[in-house]
């Protein structure tokens, strides 16, 4: 993984690592085959980065972690969402802008 700040989290420990989590939580549903999933992740690292100590930056591997995706209703990836309280606070699909998850991020953490 490219940054020490992005989380990898699975089926089995992400109630532990997104929805008990004191800060929000930005989860990145992505699989390795997933061109898109690729061209964003630079962008998490750097979210990753900017948000040490505010906001926790994860990802789950859809084909690894099916169960949790499914839950969640992903259809498509990379989707990511951002949990705060245990809940999903928003949420969108594809490769965005890094202002725009940052935006999310700052929301959550208001």
């Amino acid at each position: 993984m490219a940054s020490e700040n992005v989380f990898e989290t699975t089926d089995t420990n992400f109630e532990s690592d997104v929805l008990k989590s004191d800060v929000p939580v930005l989860v990145d549903f992505w699989a390795s085959w997933c061109a898109p999933c690729r061209a964003i992740a630079p962008i998490i690292d750097e979210l990753a980065e900017d948000n040490k100590g505010k906001a926790k930056i994860v990802k789950v591997n859809t084909d690894e972690n099916p169960n949790i995706p499914s839950q969640y209703g992903v259809r498509g990836i990379p989707t990511l969402i951002v949990f705060k309280g245990g809940e999903v606070f928003d949420q969108v699909t594809g490769v965005v802008p890094k202002e725009n998850l940052q935006s999310m991020l700052d929301k959550a953490a208001a």
